[in-house]
């Protein structure tokens, strides 16, 4: 065993699978096996692997300029440029840009600058930040104090009242819907738990509102439609930030630009980005707030004599080469409509499975997915702990496919966006034998109730 402490891993289950290379939207393990990622890596390689032309951009700009930090007014060209590219294509109003290194810390650079933010207008007691349960969006300690999942917070102790996280509904109606409850009436209960939340706490002490528009690690959460209209007219009402966690659905992940877009959410303040930003190959992020937000700090910043928050690799410029790299093979290959194609025809193979005994709902929407297994397919009853959906992961595995268990008991689909629907005839085909082994598993083991 190597001396690495790995991240969201059992401590007991460690180094179970090395991989040694990549291509395309295959990966190979140290014995030669082959692997269609299934997965994207963590929904994040959007263009696969070993594309020449990342690769000669890492070069390129390796040769070029290596290193530069961005601190005291330093600055280089292709930060700017990546700036200014995303400025233009987000739907926030007159962009502003902070680079970090990943979505956990692009999301706790938003705490602290709503904090920075509101100070500078003269309201230090509107810094509390409404989060969902279930939802992710990251592990540093604000991040992690954001996330909304049990694995995620135990044995840390993570400071929730010091940083003023609120909790509200997940918009999840397959598990939360009451008996006899219609869609609309899920969407008018749960967001009139949000507004009755926001009366209690205050409206003035409320900074923000986060939501990833369809989540990840949560399961697929899609809200119903009319869910995120009737929030955002709430928070509208209450002069309360929405803050679109866009890590994941970023890109075109759900067949659009954005999630926001796909979800109908409007001109959201703030955005944070990461992941396919750069598909993967350099490590970025971007936290994108409102020009009127940024203009606001500008001379507080000025009598403290800096603004005091930056990392050391904020803008690296290998880092912003491959972002712009990037964005510019999205564009000129038309792969966000790529991605729309194929992620319909995904959906539509995934939901052959409807009917199967372990099925309980299957969702998501374009290039991003989860199938949940029930132990009881009539009533929805799910299956105690995560045994079942790690039993179906590893059976993934062994058929030659990498995907990922999520919320107990649902299997993730997010491919890489270059995905063809042969690659994808060849997930549902893998996935089928890897489902068969887990009925075959649950069957034997006498696991579903009747």
């Amino acid at each position: 065993m190597s001396g690495i402490i790995y991240p969201t891993t059992n401590l007991k289950a460690t180094e179970s699978l090395t991989l040694e290379r990549g291509d395309g939207v295959y990966v190979y393990d140290n014995n030669g096996k082959e692997y269609i990622e299934a997965l994207a890596g963590l929904w994040c390689t959007s263009l696969g692997y070993n594309n020449r032309e990342l690769i000669d951009t890492v070069n390129e700009q390796m040769g070029q300029l290596s290193y530069s930090h961005m601190f005291g007014g330093k600055t280089h060209q292709v930060g700017m440029d990546l700036a200014d590219k995303l400025n233009a294509m987000v739907p926030v109003e007159n962009a502003k840009v902070f680079f970090g290194n990943s979505g956990s810390d692009a999301n706790d650079s938003h705490v602290k600058m709503l904090r920075y933010y509101f100070n500078a207008i003269g309201k230090p007691e509107k810094f509390k930040i409404i989060a969902r349960e279930r939802a992710y969006h990251g592990v540093t300690v604000a991040a992690a104090s954001l996330t909304g999942l049990v694995p995620n917070h135990t044995h840390f102790d993570l400071p929730f009242d010091a940083l003023g996280i609120l909790r509200t509904d997940a918009p999840h109606y397959y598990r939360g819907a009451l008996p006899g409850e219609t869609e609309e009436q899920f969407v008018d209960r749960i967001t009139n738990n949000l507004e009755q939340l926001i009366l209690k706490e205050g409206a003035d002490t409320i900074a923000a509102f986060i939501a990833e528009p369809i989540t990840g690690a949560s399961g697929v959460i899609v809200p119903p439609k009319g869910y995120y209209e009737k929030v955002q007219a709430i928070l509208n009402k209450y002069d309360i930030l929405f803050w679109a966690d866009e890590v994941i659905t970023g890109f075109g992940r759900t067949g659009n630009d954005f999630g926001s877009t796909t979800m109908n959410i409007q001109k959201p303040d703030m955005m944070t980005l990461a992941k396919q930003l750069s598909s993967a190959y350099m490590p970025i992020s971007a936290s994108v707030v409102r020009g009127d937000m940024y203009e606001a700090m500008i001379e507080p910043s000025a009598q403290v004599g800096v603004f005091g928050h930056g990392y050391t690799y904020s803008g690296h410029p290998v880092s912003c080469a491959v972002a712009l790299k990037t964005l510019e093979i999205y564009e000129r290959d038309n792969i966000f409509g790529h991605a729309a194609e194929m992620g319909r025809y995904m959906q539509r193979r995934l939901h052959e499975f409807a009917d199967h005994p372990l099925v309980g709902e299957i969702r998501g929407e374009g290039l991003i997915a989860a199938v949940e297994f029930v132990a009881n397919k009539q009533t929805g009853e799910a299956f105690a702990g995560g045994a079942i959906g790690g039993f179906a992961q590893q059976a993934c595995q062994n058929h030659g496919m990498i995907t990922r268990a999520v919320a107990g008991s649902s299997l993730a689909f997010c491919p890489p966006l270059i995905v063809t629907t042969e690659q994808i005839d060849e997930i549902i085909e893998k996935f089928s034998l890897a489902l068969q082994d887990t009925l075959d598993y649950v069957t034997r083991e006498n696991l579903q109730v009747a």
